[in-house]
Parts: C-alpha cells; structure tokens; sequence
C-alpha cells in the first residue's frame, strides 16, 4: 500500500495576507517531511473562488515547488480541472511535462471536471456538457503529449491547428492518469478509460473493497479502452488523519479539522449559500457543529495501533494508495508533523512490508490484461509531413518584396532591418505580441 497527503489548502475566516504566506510554507515543510519519511505521494487539488475550503487555485506553482525541495515523494496534481474553459488542453499538457522535467520523471496527471456553482458559472461552464468536456480535453492533451506534430483538432468544445507541443514529458508516453470519483459509477468510468481512480467518496473500508474489486473487473475485461496512452490501474481512497499515542489527543488535535472539511465541503457542493468575500463559512460550521456526526473509530484519526488496522483493511480490500486529509480546518503545523512522524516510525513499517512483492505480484497479474486495453485504443491518425502547414510570422506580410535573396543569413538580416526602420512592420509586430 502507498500513503500521500492532500492539500485544499484550507484556511477559515478570518486570515490575513500573513496567514495565507504562512499557510503555504507550512505545507512546503510537511512535503519535505513527508519526503525524508517515505511518504508516496502529495496531491494538491485545483480549486477556484472557494472561499476558506480550498484556496489551492494554482496547483502547479505549489507542486513546482515541492518538486524543487524533494528527491523521491511523487507530484500529484488532485487534480487539474479539464474542461477547457478552465484550462485549454495544451496549456495543461505544456504544464504537465514541464513540471515532470522538473520532477525528473515525478508527476501524475489527476483530471476532473469540477461540480460547484462557484466554479462552473464563473469559467462560463455548462453542468450538463462538463463530462463531454472532461473527455475531449483528457485525451487531446495526452495526444499532445505524445505525438510529434500534434495534427491538430475540431472538437465539440475546443479546435486547434497543428503544432508541436514542447517540452514534452519526462516520463514516458506521459505521466499517469488519474480522474477524481465521489460515485462508484465514476470509478466504473475510470477503469473503462483505464485511468487510475482517485476516490473522495469518504467510504469505510467494507465498500472501499467493492469499489476497488468492480474497478479492477473492468480493467480486465473488453470494456476498458484507454483515454491515454498508458493503463494506470490503480484505486486510491481518502481518508482523515492524525496519529498520536493518546487517542483523545488524537481527536483532539484532528478531529476538528476533518469535521470542518466535511462542513465546508457539503457548503460548496450541496446545501450552502455563499456570498462572495462576505460569507464566513467558519462561523456557519461553528453554529453546526453540535449536530454533525462525531469523528471516530474508522476515521483514519486514533493511535498507531488503531491506525495500522484502520489501514490494513483499506489493504486488504484491494485499495492501492490511501491519501490523508492532515492539512484541513485549523490544524496545526506542528501537530501534523507530530502525526506524520509517529505514522511513519510506527504504522508505515508494518504495512510496507513486503510492498515490493505484492506489487510486482499485481504487474505481472495485469500485464496481459492491460496489453490487450491498448490494442483497443482508438489512436488518433499522425499527420503527413506533405500536410504539415509552413507557419509564416506576421511581419512577412509587410517585407519589402524587393529585398535581397542571396541566402537564408542575408535574408533574414534583411528582415530584421525592415522590422526595425518600417514603421508599417513594426505595427504588425506589436499585433503580434512584440515590442
């Protein structure tokens, strides 16, 4: 089993500039940490305008940054939202495989479509077309990736002509691709595009086990048929965390945070109303709290004890990675890294062991499985070099016809001069973004 840490980036009314500068640079301390524990994987999610829930609006600058600061843990973004009006799909595949050249070879690619009001209306996002979206996005940016020139696109909700996206990924044909689940019907989805399912449904392990054994049925059968260029067959679960040798410490020092994720979340997504940069979703959990369901056993929050049986059932029910929610509400930085200490002296060890043998045990049980997935890939046809269209700059438009064409070197010095004397060029180099 493989542990990693999410990031909403979670920071309650009231906060101050020095509160949000604090906030990230703890984090950055809890990834370093986690990297020198052994600690698999960080995922930050991408979020936009959810106030006090998630503050992680631009994933890839912080996850750059944990990549420059650590040697082993994987980046993961949790995940890049894929509609395009979110993210156009080449700017998501140039991030992607400039952040796993910096990673050298560290990234995986988590995509969604997003669900909230906030989000979808304010990126001019349709609830109804956003799967559609998802699937258009996904698979163009991962034929960007791989593909050499990129032939170009006319699609339901983005067109693009041919270009050859640089640089391309460190990892090959491209990092691993994930989709964020909350349904059993979108991890379904997830096996069929042979995509790793990166499950924030909260489900105790029993039904964590079901999930992940109809998952990996789908992956083994004719339904699935890669969205990429790759198979990922891989089931992550989240759950809470805060580990200490006092249970009621434990709970004390997590149980808050876990609940005001919850409170927060269900704000955005189901039952709250929100008025931007007014609204205090604190005070709202804080008038709430008596009534939500206590925290308790099975929460990923107790004792090492508790927690290495907590996971171990997670393990035994066939979930590959479990990610902890440490950084939610108004935990506190030292209590984290009292946690992630204490879960890797004492939990970690235990369910680690013989990791190596259980996985190569796993690859070599999907191998055949996943070799006939992508013979069924639909690819996408490589355009002829005959076909590949000549791009001329804009200032070739207004050259003096007349200039001498004794060579590739004096030509070009010949335009150069006319760019920088001609008043008419110099117009259509500032059209085109020059000075």
């Amino acid at each position: 089993m493989k542990f990693g840490l999410l990031y909403e980036h979670q920071l309650p009314r009231p906060w101050t500039r020095e509160a949000e500068h604090a906030l990230f640079h703890e984090a950055l301390a809890q990834v370093e940490l986690a990297d020198r524990l052994g600690i698999d994987y960080v995922w930050e999610v991408e979020h936009h305008f959810l106030e006090e829930y998630a503050h992680s609006s631009a994933p890839e600058v912080f996850l750059a940054a944990c990549a420059a600061r650590t040697k082993k843990i994987r980046i993961g973004h949790g995940v890049v939202l894929a509609p395009p009006g979110y993210n156009h799909p080449a700017r998501v595949a140039e991030r992607i495989a400039t952040l796993d050249l910096i990673a050298s070879g560290r990234v995986d690619w988590g995509t969604g479509e997003s669900a909230s009001r906030a989000e979808l209306e304010a990126f001019g996002i349709g609830p109804d077309d956003k799967k559609a979206m998802w699937a258009e996005g996904v698979e163009q940016t991962a034929n960007m990736m791989t593909m050499e020139p990129y032939p170009g696109f006319n699609g339901r909700f983005f067109s693009m002509p041919c270009r050859n996206l640089v640089p391309k990924p460190y990892q090959t044909p491209h990092p691993p691709i994930w989709v964020a689940c909350s349904r059993r019907e979108t991890i379904h989805a997830a096996a069929r595009a042979g995509i790793g399912a990166l499950t924030f449904a909260f489900v105790d392990p029993a039904e964590a086990g079901k999930w992940a054994k109809e998952y990996y049925e789908i992956i083994k059968s004719d339904q699935c048929v890669p969205i990429g260029h790759a198979v990922n067959a891989n089931v992550a679960m989240v759950t809470g965390f805060s580990c200490h040798e006092n249970r009621q410490e434990a709970l004390r020092r997590g149980a808050e945070g876990l609940q005001f994720f919850g409170y927060s979340l269900g704000h955005f997504y189901v039952y709250g109303d929100h008025r931007p940069g007014r609204t205090s979703v604190w005070d709202r959990f804080e008038l709430a709290r008596d009534g939500l369901p206590e925290i308790g056993h099975g929460s990923g929050i107790g004792t090492p004890a508790e927690l290495t049986a907590h996971l171990r059932r997670y393990q035994e029910s066939g979930v590959d990675q479990v990610i902890f929610i440490q950084q939610g509400g108004r935990n506190r930085h030292d209590h984290i890294c009292d946690s992630l200490n204490l879960f890797a002296e004492k939990v970690m060890p235990v369910l680690k062991e013989g990791a190596a043998a259980r996985e190569a045990k796993k690859q070599a049980e999907l191998a055949p499985f996943i070799e006939a997935a992508l013979k069924r890939k639909r690819r996408m046809a490589p355009i002829a070099d005959a076909d590949i269209p000549t791009i001329s700059a804009y200032g070739r438009s207004v050259l003096n016809a007349g200039q001498a064409t004794e060579g590739p070197t004096h030509h070009l010095n010949a335009d150069i001069t006319v760019m920088m004397n001609d008043p008419a060029a110099g117009k259509v180099a500032a059209a085109a973004g020059g000075d």
